[in-house]
């Protein structure tokens, strides 16, 4: 069996006294799209950090693509393509000076790159504007760049933070497709993100944190078997909390009030959808649990700043 492309254990990082990291043990496989869930203040950026050697671990050792991490960081760098949170492509050059650029940063004589760069624009849906400047781009035309751009080095394990985030409906499915398309071809991809489906999609593994530690770790559909009842009526309207307190909590195996709208979790929803789909005073929606209602348990549902 391949040596995990990345392994992380007994990893802690703390800022003055507060820890945002406390002890995280992960490793990824070959050929595997692992992602790393959590809500905003989780530790999941930092972690990110830490493996990159960007950051300096106060504890815990890193692994990566065989070498030991903070310590042969830049070596591993070579073989790894980072997709950042947000965009950070040079405004002053063209889609293909961007990439060109960006390539010589690993050594990549140009011969080599302009060899390289046409398929990268095929696989970003630029070939016909290589020439054009990055301020006439649409923001799903810069993340398919930022993309191929971490591919300029041919990288083993691709870093993705965030990659779909801003993007409307049609892009993030583009940006989907070509991520399988890089598992497809025997890539690792980490994918940060905080579109459960995005991970439902694309993962065949997912770690949760919350405050700084991997409270759960598994394929997306074993953790909804594990943690959620198979089938959720969700229920709107103004009087649904009074709703739920007369009959759903009495039908349904949990319900959790957000609002007006109601989540009830049951293995059998019948008695539910016969009782609202007699009134006109409540609207519903009946669903498979997901792995969103995973993480809502796990990590709540009040907002983080």
């Amino acid at each position: 069996m391949n040596a995990p492309p990345l392994t992380a254990s007994g990893l802690r990082k703390f800022y003055g006294a507060h820890e945002v990291v406390c002890g995280v043990d992960f490793a990824l496989r070959p050929g595997e799209c692992f992602g790393l869930l959590g809500p905003n203040g989780a530790g999941k950026t930092t972690t990110l950090r830490l493996c990159l050697g960007l950051t300096e671990p106060d504890a815990g050792d890193i692994s990566v693509l065989g070498r030991p991490v903070p310590q042969q960081a830049r070596e591993a760098r070579l073989r790894i393509g980072v997709v950042p949170q947000f965009d950070n492509l040079d405004p002053d050059f063209t889609i293909r000076e961007n990439l060109l650029i960006f390539g010589r940063y690993f050594g990549t004589s140009d011969h080599e790159l302009n060899a390289r760069i046409p398929d990268l624009l095929d696989f970003a849906g630029l070939a016909s504007r290589a020439d054009t400047r990055i301020q006439t781009l649409s923001g799903g035309m810069k993340r398919r760049l930022t993309l191929a751009r971490a591919l300029i080095n041919d990288p083993e394990l691709v870093f993705l933070d965030e990659p779909t985030t801003g993007l409307d409906p049609q892009a993030r499915h583009v940006i989907w497709e070509r991520l399988r398309q890089l598992l497809k071809r025997g890539k690792t991809l980490l994918l940060t993100t905080h579109f459960m489906e995005e991970a439902e999609r694309l993962c065949s593994r997912v770690a949760i944190m919350d405050h700084g530690r991997i409270i759960a770790e598994g394929g997306p559909r074993a953790l909804i078997a594990q943690h959620i009842e198979p089938q959720v009526v969700e229920v709107y309207g103004e009087i649904a909390p009074d709703w739920a307190e007369r009959f759903g909590r009495s039908h349904a195996e949990r319900c959790e009030i957000t609002g007006e709208t109601i989540f009830c979790y049951t293995h059998d929803p019948a008695p539910l959808i016969a009782d609202l789909d007699g009134r006109s005073d409540l609207r519903y929606l009946h669903r498979r649990a997901s792995l969103e209602d995973v993480f809502l348990k796990l990590t709540g549902r009040e907002l983080r700043d």
